[in-house]
């Protein structure tokens, strides 16, 4: 699970940078946004409900989820494994919808969630990312739909400029819908968008930049280390701002610049791996 280290988009891929936008439009398009869960982690077992700040971290991602204004809903894709049950549970208890499909397929989980909700455009991100900033969200769903009909899938992580932890990714049912049918490799069906966006030839593809190059800082949890680092920054926030921001854990880091060495030495699994 989570957002793989990717090959570099050919220089004719359509990628653009975008700088600050207006995110008052509205529209009839039904945007889902649609994260991933499981309970099986090949590097951090259980690691969406380890407990952090007196919750599991799944837990704080899905409150700072539900307050993404720009979105329709919210849904949770996990697994028919008995495993995932904790997460159905979950799920539950905070009243989130879930949908529950393939463990390794999670290109038909995604497209089965969306196609029960009805959505028109689908916002891909991933359980391990519980410092995950709604007003990023709203933004790269803003500019997906103020930008219509320009982009298939819009994202912040072509370049990256957002910290890793911070990706979010838009993209159209019909681009969801070709990508299921068509995509047969592994890597594509187990991390959803690569048909997508390694085929800029054939889809329309965008990517919202940061106003600054933050790409070095990595708040998702996928080792030990990861945790302890997003554990201390939750810990450090959640209690005096629960609505903490982006630029909250940055102002944080700057004033501790120790931090970001706990997990600076993680590499990122790559495509296919």
């Amino acid at each position: 699970m989570g957002f793989y280290q990717f090959p570099a988009v050919p220089e004719n891929g359509f990628w653009y940078n975008v700088h600050p936008l207006n995110i008052d439009a509205s529209s009839s398009v039904k945007v889902l946004i649609v994260v991933q869960a499981r309970m099986t982690s090949t590097r951090l077992p259980v690691k969406v409900l380890l407990t952090a700040a007196g919750k599991p971290l799944f837990e704080h991602q899905l409150e700072r989820l539900m307050r993404a204004g720009a979105s329709h809903g919210l849904v949770v894709a996990t697994t028919v494994n008995a495993s995932d049950d904790p997460i159905v549970a979950l799920c539950g208890r905070l009243k989130v919808p879930h949908f529950r499909g393939s463990e390794e397929d999670v290109l038909s989980r995604y497209f089965g969630a969306a196609q029960a909700h009805h959505a028109g455009a689908i916002v891909r991100v991933t359980a391990d990312c519980p410092l995950i900033d709604p007003h990023v969200i709203d933004r790269v769903i803003r500019y997906y739909l103020d930008s219509a009909p320009r982009y298939d899938y819009v994202s912040n992580c072509f370049p990256r400029t957002y910290p890793r932890g911070m990706d979010t990714e838009v993209l159209s049912f019909d681009a969801l819908r070709t990508a299921h049918l068509e995509a047969t490799a592994r890597p594509d069906r187990e991390h959803v968008t690569p048909y997508v966006h390694m085929h800029p030839g054939r889809f329309r593809l965008g990517n919202v930049a940061y106003k600054e190059d933050h790409s070095r800082h990595r708040w998702t949890v996928d080792t030990p280390e990861d945790f302890e680092l997003v554990r201390r920054i939750l810990e450090a926030l959640y209690e005096r701002k629960p609505e903490f921001t982006l630029e909250d854990c940055l102002e944080l880091l700057s004033r501790h610049p120790d931090w970001a060495a706990i997990n600076a030495g993680v590499v990122q699994k790559k495509y296919g791996e």
